[in-house]
């Protein structure tokens, strides 16, 4: 429908982590035109870590976010360990520190992934109401026609379907309440909207069961626990009690979780794991995408690409052992893997010339994170207002740039990099997505291309978990237990001035966490996220970030009171604006208390 040219607010953008506005300028077609992303709560762990013990940064960092959950902590260790290494050369993690490491993570993108699907995305394309119009035995066709699923019987489905009526007919749709069911932008026919539902609902009891593997890796999950120097993981190999006094000598009921029953429930999960992606997350994926093809052609944006890789196979400084590359595709050159330069002052910077910071030198400027400055310096409008002045500061996320481009990063970024490095299996299942959809290769740089990277990079880490297990077992049945090096344990056996980089990728993209120590304490901490390079706001020279960039491609809104387009979009992102307000005295003492009747 035609509309007059008007700016469009959503705020808050749901389904997400933190706090997101988007503001869209849009012409009389109703075109997208101009795009402007705005976090509207501010961070400030960096302040809150000043002056403390590098080896408790761990524990702060990782609450800069309850989604991501452990990617904070691992980052946060690998800064104060990167640090060591640069001072003291031979300074490493044990092997098995690595192998656990990796399993947690790769175990995160699984469980993060298929979570981000189902309860935060596939509304976007699926319409809940809908299902309810359905026939279950032929949903049961469907499903059964795509995938070997055991839970596709018709009369799982009707089970299903008397679910959703209750919740309807009660007025009890909770969090499927208030959306945009019925909007002419559904093309799903009412048995696939059935079959996702149903699958919706099968993800969030799956999920229940793979955090075990956090809580048998590091104590609990959310916020796992972490160690500088390796993983707080002590193997028991014992069965009965035994009589050594290290922790791996002891069995019966002094073993430590991480003992032969863990290690067994782990392997389940692994196979748990696999089982959800092969036989309902990729085929899903898929099914549902041959309905939208249209968004292969929208939503692309920057066209650039940075990813710090991850899953060392050989420790985290030989970066050539990465399962996931490092490096840079500018201008979607595909043949072309620029290298990163972490210590160069030219390359990674953080702009605040659209944020609600100062630096002391001016606000023009870039500053390399471990120059970073943290100084909030709210200049917006007071709440409530109607828009942003978004030629002046909009945002209290800074703007990263990589020799002065903008960035995407995240499971586009990761999966163009392992094709572009030769990965057999990214490449394979690159091109059977394509074929699958019959959309060609550029559809890899839309809105679409990315929700299906999401799916392919799962599969590929899901496949990867079995390997690594069956390494660490190896060692472990080759007597080397080790998992921590307590060795430079003590800050008094440091250099008085060291610096590092943390470095990972999370679910959402590259991570860094970039740490400066002196006498033993932090004198500057900087954690780069990856929704600041994706949604951080325009820069000095006003290049719109990834999020911004990507709105503003062939963007057209049916109706501006339902923007499920900038949904779309937005949400195959997957943001996670990790901005709640952290409270706390200089002694780490609580100061207030909310009571909810």
């Amino acid at each position: 429908m035609s509309t007059a040219q008007q700016r469009v607010v959503v705020d808050p953008i749901t389904r997400i982590e933190g706090h997101l506005r988007i503001e869209a300028e849009t012409d009389a077609s109703g075109k997208i035109t101009s795009a402007y992303s705005a976090g509207t709560m501010v961070r400030g762990i960096e302040i809150i870590l000043r002056g403390r013990d590098p080896r408790d940064a761990w524990a702060f960092a990782q609450r800069i976010c309850g989604v991501c959950t452990q990617v904070h902590g691992i980052a946060s260790v690998r800064a104060v360990e990167d640090a060591l290494h640069r001072a003291i050369p031979g300074y490493s993690i044990p092997k098995n520190a690595e192998l656990i490491r990796n399993l947690m993570i790769a175990a995160q993108f699984v469980h993060d992934h298929v979570m981000h699907f189902y309860h935060l995305h596939a509304l976007d394309w699926v319409d809940v109401v809908s299902a309810l119009k359905a026939d279950p035995k032929a949903t049961s066709t469907l499903a059964q026609s795509i995938s070997s699923y055991p839970r596709s019987s018709p009369g799982y489905f009707a089970d299903v379907q008397k679910k959703v009526k209750t919740f309807v007919e009660q007025g009890q749709l909770g969090i499927f309440a208030n959306a945009y069911w019925g909007h002419p932008a559904y093309k799903l026919p009412p048995e696939a909207n059935l079959m996702a539902v149903a699958h919706y609902l099968d993800a969030l009891a799956w999920q229940r069961d793979v955090v075990k593997l956090h809580a048998i890796f590091g104590g609990k999950n959310p916020h796992p626990n972490f160690v500088v120097g390796g993983v707080p993981s002590a193997i028991s190999v014992q069965t009965t009690g035994g009589q050594g006094r290290e922790p791996h000598d002891r069995g019966g009921q002094d073993a430590t979780a991480l003992n032969m029953v863990g290690l067994q429930t782990v392997q389940n999960v692994i196979r748990q794991m696999r089982e959800f992606v092969d036989q309902v997350y990729v085929p899903d994926t898929l099914a549902i995408a041959g309905f939208y093809k249209d968004w292969s052609g929208r939503g692309e944006g920057l066209g650039n690409f940075l990813s710090f890789g991850d899953l060392p196979a050989k420790g985290f400084w030989d970066t050539d052992s990465y399962l996931i590359p490092r490096g840079v595709i500018l201008n979607r050159d595909l043949s072309t893997i620029r290298p990163i330069d972490l210590d160069a002052d030219n390359e990674i910077q953080e702009y605040v010339s659209h944020s609600w910071y100062k630096y002391r030198e001016g606000d023009e400027q870039g500053l390399h994170p471990f120059r970073g400055e943290t100084e909030l310096d709210y200049t917006g409008p007071k709440p409530p207002y109607e828009h942003l002045d978004v030629d002046r500061k909009y945002s209290w996320m800074k703007s990263p740039r990589w020799q002065g481009n903008s960035m995407e990063v995240g499971p586009l970024a990761r999966v163009l990099m392992l094709h572009a490095s030769g990965n057999a299996q990214a490449r394979e299942l690159v091109a059977m997505t394509l074929k699958t959809l019959d959309v060609p290769v550029d559809a890899l740089f839309s809105t679409l291309g990315r929700t299906a990277a999401r799916t392919l990079e799962t599969k590929i880490l899901a496949d990867a978990m079995q390997g690594w297990y069956d390494q660490l077992m190896a060692n472990i049945k080759a007597g080397d237990v080790r998992t921590f090096n307590d060795r430079y344990w003590d800050p008094s056996t440091w250099p008085k001035h060291m610096q590092g980089v943390g470095l990972m990728e999370a679910p959402r993209g590259g991570l860094s966490h970039w740490i400066v120590v002196d006498e033993g304490k932090i004198s500057n901490y900087q954690a780069v996220v990856p929704s600041t390079w994706n949604a951080g706001p325009r820069d000095t020279l006003g290049q719109p970030g990834a999020y911004e960039a990507a709105l503003q491609d062939n963007h057209v809104m049916l109706d501006p009171k339902q923007p499920i387009e900038i949904l779309r979009t937005i949400h195959s992102f997957d943001p996670c604006i990790a901005c709640a307000v952290h409270v706390t005295d200089p002694d780490g003492e609580e100061l207030v208390q909310v009571k909810i009747k």
